[in-house]
């Protein structure tokens, strides 16, 4: 049964709430909700984490380290700012799916550019909540390639 790793960055605890029109209404909760109800459907076990600090989000990647499979990963804004959490997640040698809720390419500048990317086996973006099952799906079909 593989093992995954949902990590959720600064002010996605504010989800539903927090500029809906950009982010959507669903809860951090009904996210993690959903996490774990589509990975056990999928034969898998989600454990979820968030922080809004970015020490902690280091302290979540580096224990994955022998005990998650693989991590989905939404750093929100760190994601343009952190090498430390690239650093991190490149350490760990584990298969990392970046995650956004909204389409980072088409917002602010700023955005376009992920520190996260380059060491990430792929990117999800613009789909809402359901990005994240997206992810835990691209996820799992990794994992299986690589044990085949």
């Amino acid at each position: 049964m593989s093992r995954i790793l949902v990590l959720n960055g600064p002010n996605l605890n504010l989800l539903g709430t927090r500029q809906p029109e950009v982010y959507g209404s669903t809860t951090l909760a009904m996210v993690e909700g959903a996490c774990r109800q589509h990975a056990q459907t999928s034969g898998a076990v989600a454990t979820c984490i968030q922080s809004n600090h970015e020490g902690a989000l280091i302290d979540a990647i580096h224990a994955a380290k022998g005990t998650q499979d693989g991590i989905v990963l939404n750093a929100g804004a760190y994601t343009h700012t952190s090498i430390a959490l690239m650093d991190a997640i490149a350490s760990v040698e584990l298969p990392v799916i970046e995650v956004h809720l909204s389409n980072i390419h088409a917002r602010e500048q700023f955005r376009h550019h992920s520190f996260i990317a380059p060491v990430a086996i792929g990117q999800i973006c613009g789909f809402g909540a359901q990005g994240y099952t997206l992810a835990i799906d691209a996820l799992l079909g990794h994992l299986k390639e690589r044990a085949d």
